[in-house]
């Protein structure tokens, strides 16, 4: 089962691990796995920033013996913003909790007791290299995936000793559309050629960047520079980013003739 299956690195785990869980592009990754695995799935179209979901989706993975929980679904912040400032701050905070944390402890809820009565099973948790410190300007972002990481971390020495494996996955940039990287480098990888070096940690690493090039970054980050450094430099580079937006938007609604409003 993979949640967030409809594009980057979610896509990347439905096609390695031969699974899959906006509808065209999830029916279209179902089909993509489908021909090149010759593999039977399941598509289960929810929106994750509501509360409501996990009674369709435990009804739909009744009877299905999941082997591997991949809890890859996420959002982020459209761009860096202080806090006060966040457009729709409620709803803001609402879905980034469902999206980000909720899912993560209700679908595991959903598959951990099968799991655990067979002695086997592999929950993989996307969290991100921002949940290793406080990042400003993303701070509720940063926050849920601290969460994720600990959680992961606590049911690991949980359930360990009956043969499960939980896993936090911490990555720094990868190349998809919530980052909005466009063109891949040696330290913004693909999304499959993350997902391939990731699983290459599975069973040996509890906690992992998952991909070298991210090992060393983290190893830096967080043995070598203090953290008050890495906090400083993530907010002055969010600040950046976040004047670049709202100059650009300034200049298109200027152009639109509608005006901006200040900030």
């Amino acid at each position: 089962v993979v949640t967030g299956a409809t594009d980057g690195i979610g896509k990347s785990y439905a096609e390695e691990v031969r699974a899959a869980f906006k509808i065209k592009t999830l029916l279209a990754t179902k089909l993509i796995i489908m021909v090149l695995y010759n593999v039977e799935t399941k598509t289960i179209a929810v929106d994750f920033g509501k509360s409501d979901i996990y009674c369709r989706i435990e009804a739909a993975l009744a009877g299905l013996e999941v082997g591997v929980l991949v809890n890859n679904v996420g959002v982020s912040y459209s761009y860096p913003e202080y806090y006060l400032h966040i457009p729709d701050l409620e709803n803001f905070i609402s879905n980034m909790i469902n999206v980000n944390m909720t899912s993560v402890c209700q679908m595991t809820r959903l598959v951990l007791p099968r799991m655990a009565e067979r002695s086997k099973g592999v929950i993989l948790n996307i969290s991100s290299a921002s949940g290793m410190y406080p990042v400003p300007l993303l701070t509720v972002y940063s926050a849920t995936k601290a969460f994720v990481d600990f959680f992961s971390r606590g049911l690991q020495e949980e359930y360990r000793r009956q043969g499960i494996i939980i896993q936090s996955v911490l990555p720094f940039f990868v190349a998809t559309k919530m980052t909005r990287i466009r063109k891949p480098t040696l330290d913004k990888p693909t999304p499959d050629r993350y997902v391939a070096a990731e699983l290459s940690t599975v069973g040996l690493q509890s906690q992992t960047n998952g991909y070298f090039p991210h090992a060393i970054m983290g190893w830096v980050t967080t043995k070598l520079v203090p953290s008050s450094i890495v906090i400083f430099l993530g907010a002055r580079m969010n600040r950046l980013q976040r004047t670049g937006y709202l100059q650009r938007r300034r200049l298109r609604e200027q152009r639109n003739g509608t005006g901006l409003k200040s900030e």
